[in-house]
């Protein structure tokens, strides 16, 4: 496996610089791009990059995979925190082991990369992406 589940160095740094806005409908543009157990993500991944993407059958998973849906951002007493709605990539071929959150508005710019735990496949079927509940003990992204 050479996908590890953290999120980005490059993106703790880049909060204190203002450069990621997760505000629902008014906030930058986030995507989910899906990666093969090859892939070599990890928390030094600073941008966006096609080097282990998964490739699919169709159309339905293109390069950079897919735009996402901010729940935007919540506090609850001291754990600010912020999800997404899932993600569903219809009717695809495809196997993928983890995923790279990234700001394509902010020059693609790494977020987050999780690991699946395993490898996940769609044949000829839907491959959607749950996120947690966007909670305090729960959401995707917290600061604790």
């Amino acid at each position: 496996m050479a996908i590890t589940q953290d999120i980005c160095s490059t993106f703790k740094q880049q909060l204190f610089q203002a450069q990621h806005n997760f505000d629902a409908g008014t906030g930058d543009t986030f995507y989910l791009a899906l990666y093969e157990d090859t892939a070599t993500i990890a928390a030094n991944t600073t941008v966006y990059t096609t080097s282990g993407e998964v490739s699919s059958s169709g159309t339905n998973y293109p390069t950079g995979g897919g735009a996402l849906t901010s729940l935007g951002v919540s506090l609850a007493t001291a754990t600010a925190f912020l999800g997404f709605t899932n993600l569903t990539f219809p009717s695809v071929t495809l196997t993928a082991r983890g995923c790279l959150i990234y700001n394509s508005t902010n020059a693609n710019k790494a977020v987050a990369v999780f690991d699946f735990g395993s490898n996940k496949t769609s044949t000829s079927g839907d491959f959607t992406v749950i996120f947690p509940a966007a909670t305090a003990l729960a959401a995707v992204i917290r600061l604790v």
